[in-house]
C-alpha cells in the first residue's frame, strides 16, 4: 500500500508533508508533489500534516481522483526528489479546494 497526492495539491504545493517523511518518497514538479509508490512504507505521516488534504491512502482515493495514484508513478520517476519543507507557491491559498486543477498539472 502507498500513499498518493491528489488534486488538491496542484498549484498549492504545500511541502509540511515532506518534513515528516522518513524514507523521503516525495518527488517535485513544477506546481504538484508525487510520491513514489515503491518507496513509500506507508507510516501514514504524511497525511495529516497536508494543509490541502490532498494526500489519501492508495485504497481511500475518491473515485474522481483514480487517475492520480498512476501520475504518481509515472512522475515520481522523472521528477526530481524532494527532502525538505519549502514554501508554498504564491497563490496557494487562493487556489486551495479549488476543484479540477489537473489541467493546471506542469509535468
Amino acid at each position: 500500500m502507498t500513499f498518493v497526492v491528489t488534486d488538491n495539491c496542484i498549484k498549492c504545493k504545500y511541502t509540511d508533508c515532506v518534513e515528516v517523511c522518513p524514507v523521503d518518497c516525495f518527488y517535485e514538479g513544477p506546481n504538484f508533489l508525487v510520491i513514489h509508490p515503491d518507496e513509500c512504507i506507508d507510516c501514514a505521516l504524511c497525511e495529516p500534516e497536508c494543509p490541502a488534504v490532498a494526500i489519501f491512502s492508495e485504497d481511500e482515493v475518491p473515485d474522481e481522483m483514480q487517475e492520480f495514484i498512476q501520475l504518481n508513478v509515472e512522475l515520481a520517476e522523472i521528477w526530481p526528489n524532494i527532502t525538505e519543507k519549502k514554501d508554498s507557491l504564491p497563490d496557494a491559498a487562493e487556489f486551495d479546494g479549488v476543484k479540477g486543477k489537473i489541467k493546471d498539472l506542469i509535468r
